[in-house]
This record gives C-alpha cells, sequence and structure tokens, in this order.
C-alpha cells in the first residue's frame, strides 16, 4: 500500500541523494581526505570546517592533525548531504507508518533518542551515547515486528540502517581509517541506495513488469548480485588498504609475473586491534599484492558471469534494453579497472570506477524489484 500520493517521488529523491553521498564518500577516501576532519560530528570542533586563519590557527592549536582546507570542505559536505539523506529518509518513514497503531509515536520516540545519542557523544559520554542509539534501534525493530506491511518495515529499517552507516561513520575517523570499518561503510551506503531503490519502485504506480520467466530470471539476478556486492567489497578491500597500485602499473601481470609473492593470510585480516592509523596503509607489498590479485581474479568471475546475464536478458522478451545497458556498464567498468592500474590510480578514474559499479548495482536491483510472476 501506497502511503502517501507522492511517496515515491520522496523516495526517488533519496535515491538520488543516496548516490550523491556514495559519490562524495567514494571522492573524500580516494583523496586521502578520510580523516581530514579529525573529530565528529563537527570538523574541528565546528558544523562547517575552519574557514578563517584565526579558526584554522586556533584548530592547530587544539588538534594533532593539521587543518587542510581543501580536504576538510569534502569530508564535512559528505557528512552533511548524509544527514539531509538521514533527514529524508526519516520523513519517509513518517509518512509510511502514519496510519499504524502507535507509528508516528514508535518511529518519533526512535529517533528522539538517536538524536540524543549524537549530543551525548559530543559531550564525552560514549556509554551514555551508545546505549540511547541502541535503544532507539530497539524501539524501531519493536515497530517493524509488530507492523506487517512491507512499506513501512522497510521504511523503518531503512531508518536503522542509516543510523547504523552514522556509527561506522564515526568509527572511521575516531578508529583512523581501519579498512574493515571502511569497507563496512562502504557496503552499508551500498545496502542503504539499493534498498532505496526497491521502496522507490515498489512505491512507483503501474512499476511491476510481469514475465512468464519470472522465476528463472530472477534467480539469475539474484546470483549475479551476490557475485557483484562480493567483488565491490573487494574493491573496498583494496582501497582502504591502499593496495590499488601493489602491482605497479603492470597488467594483466603483476610486477611482471603472472602470480607474484602473495600473502593472503596477511593481507585478509580483518580486525587488528584499536589505535593504530592505518592512513596509508600498515601491509607489506607481498599481502597488498595478494588484496590486488584477489580482486582482479574476481573481476574475471564478474566479467564471465555477467556477460552471460547480460546475454541472456538481451534476448529475453522485453528486458533487451536491460540486457545492453548491463553490457554496456560491464564493458566501461572493466575498461576503468584497467585505466586504474596503468595510469597510475588518477582520482577521476577510480571515482568512475565506483559509481559504474554503483550503476551496475541500480540496474541490477531495479530488475529484481520490478519482476513479478504472472500468478503474484
Amino acid at each position: 500500500m501506497i502511503p502517501v500520493r507522492h511517496f515515491h517521488r520522496i523516495a526517488w529523491v533519496a535515491v538520488i541523494l543516496a548516490f550523491a553521498v556514495i559519490f562524495l564518500g567514494g571522492f573524500t577516501r580516494l583523496n586521502n581526505a578520510g580523516l581530514s576532519c579529525p573529530d565528529w560530528p563537527t570538523c574541528y570542533g565546528k558544523v562547517t570546517w575552519p574557514t578563517t586563519d584565526a579558526d584554522i590557527a586556533h584548530a592547530n592549536a587544539n588538534f594533532e592533525r593539521a587543518v587542510e582546507v581543501s580536504k576538510a570542505v569534502w569530508e564535512q559536505v559528505h557528512r552533511h548531504m548524509a544527514a539531509t539523506l538521514g533527514t529524508l529518509v526519516l520523513v519517509l518513514a513518517l509518512l509510511a507508518v502514519r496510519r499504524k497503531p502507535q507509528g508516528v509515536a514508535t518511529v518519533a520516540i526512535g529517533a528522539a533518542l538517536v538524536v540524543a545519542a549524537i549530543f551525548a557523544y559530543m559531550k564525552v559520554d560514549h556509554v551514555l551515547a551508545l546505549g540511547l542509539a541502541a535503544a532507539g534501534q530497539v524501539v524501531w525493530l519493536a515497530g517493524i515486528v509488530r507492523w506487517a506491511d512491507g512499506v513501512a518495515r522497510l521504511s523503518v529499517g531503512l531508518l536503522m540502517l542509516v543510523t547504523f552507516q552514522a556509527l561506522l561513520g564515526m568509527w572511521t575517523v575516531v578508529w583512523l581509517v581501519k579498512p574493515v570499518i571502511v569497507m563496512s561503510h562502504l557496503m552499508g551506503g551500498l545496502a542503504t541506495f539499493s534498498l532505496l531503490t526497491v521502496l522507490a519502485w515498489w512505491t512507483t504506480p503501474n512499476a511491476m513488469r510481469v514475465h512468464v520467466d519470472a522465476p528463472r530470471l530472477r534467480g539469475l539476478m539474484w546470483i549475479g548480485l551476490a557475485l557483484l556486492a562480493v567483488q565491490i567489497a573487494l574493491g573496498g578491500w583494496v582501497a582502504s588498504n591502499y593496495a590499488a597500485l601493489a602491482c605497479g602499473l603492470d597488467f594483466p601481470k603483476c610486477k611482471g609475473a603472472w602470480w607474484p609473492s602473495t600473502d593472503f593470510a596477511e593481507g585478509f585480516v580483518l580486525w587488528r586491534g584499536i589505535g593504530v592509523d592505518y592512513e596509508g596503509g600498515v601491509l607489506d607489498a607481498s599481502a597488498r599484492a595478494a588484496i590486488q590479485i584477489a580482486h582482479r581474479i574476481g573481476a574475471a568471475v564478474v566479467t564471465a558471469y555477467f556477460l552471460f546475464l547480460g546475454f541472456r536478458l538481451a534476448f529475453a522478451p522485453g528486458f533487451r534494453t536491460s540486457g545492453i545497458t548491463l553490457l554496456v556498464l560491464l564493458c566501461v567498468q572493466v575498461a576503468l579497472g584497467i585505466a586504474n592500474v596503468v595510469m597510475g590510480l588518477p582520482l577521476y578514474v577510480a571515482t568512475a570506477h565506483l559509481l559504474v559499479a554503483v550503476l551496475m548495482l541500480f540496474t541490477v536491483v531495479t530488475l529484481l524489484a520490478r519482476l513479478r510472476s504472472p500468478e503474484a
């Protein structure tokens, strides 16, 4: 059931905003600006960032990390856009539950607890902040369990996910760009984008597509989605461990060899404790090479499968455009991946590589969200 007449339009605005947040997050990370604001949610104690000479001098005197305004701008704009997205998701949740018993109260109480958690964190009462945030999540979860409406459940579930994303963003800063947190933050952003896309299609009038072969096509696309998610996670692991150029500028070989010296056990240690500054990476050459090789192997598997999936869709009645779109995006993505290596990881190519992956994700999620069997 569509909660209000223009609900789908608000949902599509949220999808676009989520795409922009992912772009800014990726650009910030690839530009090595992830720690350009050493505190959270403020930046050197300011809502925006230090701008005047006096602000910069004060920040340099009170924080260990020197101010780099050109990078701090991107980090804080990314945070403000993420906060705007969170507010928009809150609006969607309120609209989705407005006719449920205690629906608005449930969402509002949970939101109030989360906001209180942010202020508690800023007052350096971290235990209270964590407790309040957890309480807010529990309140929302209770509502999800109570309601049967899929749109209401998904909307409030998105609110929970966005809140956890904020926690991951905070941990990215306080734990000094810890790779597992950075990768999780990326995957959480993509999950938010994907679920918002599903919500938008669910509530868009006449958006469903009925096809007699829907079960088989959906099965193929679920496999594609799983492979794509793993490959994006590997890409996030490459970026967070500074392993993009672990093979130098060599492709398809790595350091002149098809299989160079690698250390997979060291390269895929997820947790290394707290307190280590991971900016610039802490792994040796063989561990980084292992991560890069794993990403390349994953790319080969994903390429082979999406070639099959793209052609399968292109020859299925009514899905020619979707199949061709997937094939074009796949070719562009492979070219960008190779260009990243041979060109020495230029910022614009690395960012485009992320965005095309998001577009591939959008295409697959769209098909999954819209496709229905005749009997459904």
